[in-house]
Formats: C-alpha cells, sequence, structure tokens
C-alpha cells in the first residue's frame, strides 16, 4: 500500500491513473482485504472457499502496484500526445480552419455570382435611372440568352451529372465577363486612365476571375467552358458598349421614336428576366 500512494498524489488533486482505473485501485484497500479473505476456485460444479497465503497476498499486491504504475505511464504519454496535438493545432490550426471554410464557401459563391451580377445591373438602374443603364442591363441579359442559344448549338457536355444541359460556353462566365469588361470600359470613360480607374479595373478582373474559377472548382464547367465564356462575354460587352457610344446615343438624342424603341425595347426584357428570375431562379435555390 505504502508503494502506490506516490502514483495517486497530484499537487492538482488528480490522480495519474484513467477514472476508471482510479476508481477500482487508488482506494482499493477494501477490494484488496475482501479478494484476500477468500479465493474461490470451482471443483465439480462445487464453491471452495479457502484463506489466501501471505506469499499469495504479497504477489497479488505487487501485481497491482505494477499495474496502477504502468496504467500512470500511459496516462502521462497520453497527455504529453495532447499537448503536441494542442501545440500542433496553434500551429497549423488557423490556416486549416481558414482552407476548410473557404471550401465550404465555395459552392455558396459559386450560387451567389449570378445573383450579384444582376443585383449589380439593377443598383445601376436604380442610381442612374436613365436609358444607358437600361440599354446596359438589357445587353447583359441579352448576353446571357446567347450564351444558351450557343450551348444548344455547340452541344458540349459537362465535366459531371450536377446539370443536365450542355455547357460550351459557360453562361456564368459569360455574365460574369460583360459585367468585367463593362466595369473596366466605364471606370476608363468615368476617371480617365488614372491609377482610380486601373484599380478598379484590375479588382473586377481578379474577382471576375475567382468567381468564373468557381465554375470549374465545383465541376459544373471545363476549364476551356469557362475562358470560352469569358472571351465571348467581353466581346459582347464591347460591342455594345461600342454600339451604345457609336450610333444609339446621337440617335436617343435627336429623334423621339428612337428613346422610345430604347427605353421600351430595354424595359421589356428587364422585366423579362424578372419574370425568368422569379419563376426558376427562386424557385432552384
Amino acid at each position: 500500500m505504502v508503494a502506490t500512494s506516490p502514483l495517486c498524489y497530484n499537487p492538482s488533486s488528480r490522480c495519474l491513473a484513467p477514472s476508471l482505473l482510479r476508481q477500482r485501485f487508488c482506494h482499493r484497500s477494501s477490494f484488496a482485504d475482501a479478494f484476500s479473505a477468500s479465493r474461490s476456485t470451482f471443483f465439480s460444479g462445487f464453491v471452495l472457499r479457502r484463506p489466501l497465503s501471505r506469499g499469495n497476498r504479497l504477489w497479488l499486491q505487487n501485481n497491482m502496484d505494477e499495474l496502477i504504475k504502468n496504467y500512470a505511464i500511459r496516462d502521462k504519454n497520453s497527455d504529453e500526445g495532447v499537448q503536441v496535438l494542442e501545440q500542433e493545432t496553434l500551429i497549423d490550426g488557423p490556416s486549416r480552419l481558414g482552407k476548410f471554410a473557404l471550401r465550404e464557401l465555395e459552392p455558396i459563391l459559386n450560387r451567389l455570382s449570378k445573383w450579384m451580377v444582376s443585383a449589380f445591373f439593377g443598383a445601376l438602374i436604380l442610381w442612374r435611372h436613365d436609358a444607358e443603364s437600361l440599354w446596359f442591363a438589357a445587353g447583359s441579359i441579352l448576353n446571357a440568352v446567347f450564351s444558351v442559344v450557343l450551348k444548344r448549338i455547340l452541344n458540349q457536355e459537362r465535366p459531371s451529372t450536377l446539370k443536365s444541359d450542355p455547357g460550351m460556353p459557360s453562361t456564368h462566365g459569360q455574365s460574369i465577363f460583360f459585367f468585367v469588361a463593362f466595369a473596366i470600359l466605364s471606370s476608363i470613360e468615368w476617371l480617365g486612365l488614372s491609377g482610380s480607374s486601373v484599380t478598379i479595373s484590375g479588382l473586377a478582373v481578379v474577382l471576375g476571375s475567382y468567381f468564373s474559377y468557381l465554375r470549374v472548382s465545383q465541376q459544373l464547367h471545363t476549364a476551356s467552358q469557362v475562358v470560352v465564356g469569358a472571351i465571348i462575354g467581353s466581346i459582347d460587352s464591347v460591342l455594345w458598349y461600342w454600339l451604345w457610344n457609336a450610333f444609339v446615343l446621337d440617335a436617343f438624342a435627336s429623334s423621339l421614336w428612337v428613346r422610345v424603341a430604347v427605353l421600351l425595347g430595354s424595359a421589356a426584357i428587364c422585366f423579362g428576366f424578372v419574370i425568368y428570375v422569379i419563376r426558376h431562379w427562386l424557385k432552384d435555390d
């Protein structure tokens, strides 16, 4: 009994043995006494009881002390392992947590990308409430419709079966880079070729590239489908921008019929898109 007392002592009042072992051995005097009082052996269906000899009691005592010592060493090693694990978590935890959070966030950002582009043009209409904002919002919608038509013509499969329609070109990539090209051209027109316009353009390209990349990481498109969509969307945006400044703007200012046609046509396209969003996007999400 004297040999076991240091093992059960700790300044934090915590026995070194595990809780189950502590319950059985740290306060085992009654157990040892009860067991040493008699030993049961089975012979021909009868239970015979006889007292343990002094040598047997010493043998039992030594084995119990050795068992407690082994559990104490194991518990100590377990504590060291926990400390090492905690240190690794403190070192690698932030990076692992950040990667996990980003991986969990990517599907959400992917679903939000179409809403972000639509919200941008909706906010542009509300902010400027003029014919030019309606014109470019309508152009963004027509660009997306053109992408759907190209998909039906090219009829190239997606990299996965998450969606059943064709994947070439990526409608998301085409719509996102229509917005990117519009942001670049608009910032240069409003701010000139300055540090601010370069910053806005660079930020638009980075964000557009990232949201387009999500279509690949989520296995909804191949990289080539996204790249083709981005190229077509950029070209559409540049042509639509050039068409407004080269022809429509002068005709809009000089002719009432052109004003009516541009306003009513753009408004009808935007209204039809809102109906489509209500019937399909809200239902899908």
